[in-house]
């Protein structure tokens, strides 16, 4: 199994729970922000479907940027296009590949594994967190990421 294998499953969890809190997005709030210095709805959700396709990008140096989604259906068909992309180059990459040390910035250089962690994992998990505030603030329902979240256990 390669290293890219074994990633999968993690990011098949992290995807999965995107995808969840991406299905709880009220279509009709896309232009609110929670403060003047806030992205909007739209515009973060927006980044959180487009970083699953960060993997590709970091594995084969391609990509280009997306279109944005102006509805649900195609946030949701953005996340999804976007994850196949990830999956497919985290199935394929060779361990060499990913071990192998790049230039980030002009200052840093890392192996792409460490890359794959900070600009696909770390960062989704980051911009999902600020959804679930989002959503909250919204009074929208926040859905389970790691275990039940305040709505959806019941209560004592």
């Amino acid at each position: 199994m390669t290293i890219g294998q074994t990633l999968l499953r993690e990011f098949d969890q992290e995807m999965a729970s995107s995808r969840r809190m991406l299905e709880c997005v009220p279509q009709e709030k896309l232009d609110w922000a929670p403060h003047s210095k806030s992205s909007t709805l739209g515009k973060l959700v927006n980044h959180l479907a487009v970083i699953p396709g960060f993997a590709a990008m970091i594995v084969d140096g391609q990509g280009k940027r997306p279109a944005e989604a102006k509805s649900k259906a195609e946030l949701l068909a953005l996340l999804d296009a976007n994850v196949a992309a990830g999956r497919t180059a985290l199935a394929e990459v060779s361990d060499n590949h990913l071990l192998a040390t790049v230039l980030v910035t002009a200052e840093l250089s890392m192996p792409r594994t460490a890359i794959l962690r900070m600009r696909v994992f770390s960062h989704m998990i980051h911009h999902r967190g600020q959804l679930s505030i989002y959503l909250r603030l919204l009074d929208s329902a926040v859905p389970r990421m790691y275990g039940p979240s305040a709505d959806e256990k019941t209560p004592a």
